[in-house]
């Protein structure tokens, strides 16, 4: 992620170091608390250590986008940033379980330029230990320190379960060859909006705020998930695995419905029409076919389509960070993160 947005306070590059730095001593913390097979995994996961356990210098588990947004929607609601790391650190690990899952469904060799805890450890053992995770997160929201831990151990089992529908509607759609825009949409709010919007409303509530403040951060976090899902869309086509860390056309190469794929097919353009029947062919595609895919989809304007929907989503996400009133620093620092995550380069 390109990290020269500024803010009205810290840099947009700074804000994430600082969220990463945070958070992850308390995430090695709930790490440590699972048993000694998944938490190797785990860790291998998340960056911390190679397959046999030795410690990996400089390494790091992410962007740290959503335990960031959820620090800074505490700090915008009138709390602290302490007082919201369990929530920080629960959604970061149902985003790794996410990743998790994701990785052994697509058969996804490579994340963050190194291989997959599948792959090095085996399907089966690294859906066991993303199921850990998943465990894990509503157990960190468990503390003494949290205002509502009812409240929000149910608002995180919601979005866990609008984030498998999102999921498993993913997969459905590999098999169907008439899926709408609509329906693309539909997908990615439950796949990645709901945990970017999760991520604020639980940082808000932990602070103890108001429901509507809550409600508008929520929005807020969601409208910039669906953007920032149409913006990973675009660079799994026309990302650089060297920045991205993601196989190079892994999306075009197992036919996902990706936004701009579907957008390309309900286009109506002769582009489209070649596009589907390049996606209704069985045999697996080509190297040079993969890249005239890339230039059917462009050609069809769905490239600029995503690009335009993207922004446009990301000026409603400001509109509903407005609406909540946030006051000091936090604003301007939510307002660049949301900027930075849809033009993000990785």
């Amino acid at each position: 992620m390109a990290t020269t947005e500024r803010t009205d306070g810290r840099p947009a590059g700074q804000v994430l170091a600082w969220a990463r730095e945070l958070v992850d001593p308390a995430l090695h913390t709930a790490v440590d608390t699972l048993p000694s097979p998944v938490r190797r995994i785990a860790g291998y996961h998340f960056g911390w250590w190679d397959e046999l356990g030795r410690p990996l210098q400089g390494a790091g588990g992410g962007k740290a986008l959503r335990p960031a947004l959820a620090l800074l929607a505490a700090e915008a609601a009138g709390g602290t940033a302490d007082a919201a790391l369990p929530a920080a650190v629960a959604v970061e690990l149902v985003h790794n379980f996410s990743l998790l899952h994701d990785d052994v469904m697509d058969g996804d060799t490579t994340r963050r330029h190194r291989p997959t805890a599948w792959s090095v450890f085996g399907a089966n053992t690294a859906i066991l230990t993303g199921d850990a995770l998943l465990a894990l997160a509503a157990d960190v929201l468990a503390v003494p320190g949290n205002p509502d831990p009812q409240g929000t151990q149910r608002m995180l089992a919601a979005t866990v379960q609008d984030l498998v529908a999102g999921q498993l509607a993913d997969l459905v759609m590999e098999e169907r060859h008439d899926i709408t825009v609509r329906e693309c949409l539909g997908m990615a709010e439950g796949k990645t909006a709901s945990l970017l919007g999760c991520s604020c409303a639980l940082g808000a509530a932990f602070t103890g705020a108001a429901p509507d403040r809550v409600a508008a951060l929520r929005g807020f976090g969601a409208r910039l998930g669906l953007a920032f899902q149409i913006a990973d869309d675009l660079l799994g086509i026309w990302g650089d695995p060297a920045v991205t860390g993601k196989p190079v056309h892994s999306d075009l190469r197992n036919r996902k419905k990706t936004l701009p794929v579907v957008a390309a097919l309900c286009s109506g353009t002769a582009a489209g029409q070649e596009l589907a029947a390049l996606y209704r062919r069985a045999d697996p595609p080509t190297g040079a076919e993969l890249a005239h895919t890339m230039t059917l989809i462009e050609r069809s304007g769905a490239r600029a389509w995503c690009e335009e929907r993207a922004g446009a989503l990301l000026e409603d996400a400001l509109g509903a960070l407005s609406s909540a009133g946030p006051g000091g620093r936090a604003a301007g620092e939510l307002a660049a993160l949301a900027r930075l995550a849809v033009r993000r380069d990785r």
